[in-house]
């Protein structure tokens, strides 16, 4: 983690409910008047409650004067990537040059193929959305020749390049999961993840992701914008989670969220001019003067989290129980027998791989006592014997890492995208579990490292020991939180998983 030095922009983040599109109106001339730096508009072009985004940012931009704007972030399979080009360069044009674009690859797939966009699946809409990053930089490129790209989702047959934003557009990425975040790290301008999805103690590791691969593509990280989308609320006294309290508690948390994982823009959701003002006269000037003081004194170890605040490591602080999504329960018990155990199926799954786990420990603490008696003994046949038995406990974690893998891939690719699709209040909830998937990949990876100096150096044992006991704390916590919230869901929706 690190404070990459980047200017702090606070904004708005403005729900664009149709319903309330004079209150929308005048909020963005608000933040435009009080000093905010940018204003966000989320693009879910398949509900009809909402107004167009791109519609809104043209308006907007015509009643405003300073302040930046940005779709927060683009639906990208109902925005050809060729006519947002156009349209993007021409907001920028008409806008003196105040305009970022975020792009999403894709949710909610079956609103969108209700819209007559594509379906895709996570790796397809990844891919597209790298497609589409050639489409917009080939587009803002000057040059005398059309231009042609032949890829599988955007293909461009001789297209002129123009017109040319009068600044260079921030192409910000909404990333979670690992393919995206490195995806951003090698070709983004900025990241987009929201706390809604993201808790302040993940993004670390996420961070992580991004800028490992942006040194593997010989970018400098600190190219990479760290946008992140915030919400709170304003109370009297500090309540226990991230923004819960008055506007000194805000600083010191989103201060320590600058100098910490390097977020360095906060597009706060709101819908009451009286928070709007608060957030922009008297939380932005305490963070930006904090800030600045921390960068005076120079470079500093790594900060500890504010409180409230789970830091990045270990994994099983970023599992924070507390930040994590739930739903109203209903009782699974009014169901029909068939359907109680379609969704208990889920765990029985989890019971196998808890069994499994369990082995391991045990393995673990036979080989430990093992090495103790050999020690004693110094005998070359007690000496080969516990060789082999290190061998044997690598074989069986590996085996399971690779069990423990096989089953997240499933459910990421197949029951979650299904979950989110029949019933699309579980979103958040899924969003959640995968990304505690892609903590738990980091915690294997760390095993595995764990257990190739342990064949090495047999002493290093306890090593693994230690990796072994944050898997089972993470894991059970995690298998734990995934039945509490999907086995009711699955048995109602009568889902085969």
């Amino acid at each position: 983690m690190a404070d990459f030095g980047h200017e702090l922009w606070f904004g708005a983040f403005l729900t664009p409910d149709a319903a309330g599109h004079h209150r929308i109106v005048r909020q963005a001339v608000l933040a435009d008047d009080i000093g905010l730096d940018i204003v966000g508009i989320q693009d879910h072009p398949y509900l009809p409650a909402f107004l167009d985004t791109w519609t809104l940012l043209s308006t907007l931009a015509g009643r405003t004067e300073r302040v930046r704007l940005f779709p927060d972030v683009v639906n990208l399979p109902l925005r050809p990537p060729a006519v947002l080009a156009r349209a993007a360069a021409s907001l920028d044009i008409l806008s003196g040059g105040r305009v970022e674009l975020g792009l999403g690859a894709g949710a909610f797939w079956d609103g969108i193929a209700a819209m007559g966009g594509p379906r895709h699946s996570p790796g397809e809409a990844v891919d597209a959305l790298e497609e589409a990053i050639a489409v917009l930089r080939a587009l803002w490129t000057p040059g005398d020749e059309g231009v042609r790209l032949d890829g599988r989702h955007y293909r461009l047959e001789g297209a002129r390049p123009g017109p040319f934003p009068p600044h260079p557009i921030g192409l910000w990425l909404g990333a979670y999961k690992r393919r995206m975040l490195e995806l951003t790290g090698r070709l983004g301008d900025g990241w987009v993840p929201s706390s809604g999805y993201a808790a302040p103690g993940e993004l670390g590791a996420m961070s992580e992701i991004l800028d490992a691969a942006a040194e593997r593509a010989g970018r400098d990280p600190a190219e990479i914008r760290r946008v992140y989308n915030i919400e709170g609320r304003f109370s009297g006294a500090a309540g226990e989670g991230l923004l819960d309290g008055p506007p000194a508690v805000w600083a010191e948390q989103l201060a320590e969220l600058a100098l910490g994982p390097g977020m360095s823009v906060f597009v706060l959701a709101v819908d009451d001019d009286r928070d709007l003002k608060v957030f922009a006269e008297e939380v932005a000037p305490a963070v930006r003067e904090a800030v600045a003081r921390e960068r005076a004194r120079g470079p500093r170890p790594d900060a500890e989290a504010p409180a409230g605040i789970a830091q990045a490591a270990p994994a099983k602080a970023v599992l924070d129980e507390a930040t994590r999504p739930r739903l109203p329960k209903r009782d699974i018990a009014a169901l029909p027998p068939r359907q109680q155990a379609n969704g208990r199926r889920l765990v029985l799954i989890h019971d196998h791989l808890r069994r499994e786990l369990t082995q391991i420990r045990d393995a673990l603490e036979q080989v430990a006592a093992g090495r103790s008696d050999a020690a004693a003994l110094r005998s070359m046949i007690n000496e080969l014997t516990m060789r082999q038995n290190y061998w044997t406990l690598g074989t069986f974690c590996a085996s399971y890492c690779r069990l423990l893998t096989t089953h997240h891939t499933i459910e990421d690719e197949h029951m979650f995208p299904m979950l989110a699709a029949a019933q699309e209040s579980l979103a958040p909830v899924v969003a959640r579990l995968e990304q505690e998937h892609e903590v738990i990949a980091g915690v294997l990876t760390q095993l595995d490292a764990a257990l190739v100096a342990m064949i090495d150096d047999p002493d290093r044992l306890d090593g693994v020991r230690d990796q072994v006991e944050l898997l089972s704390d993470v894991l059970l916590s995690h298998l734990r939180y995934e039945e509490e919230e999907l086995v009711e869901p699955i048995a109602r929706l009568n889902l085969d998983i």
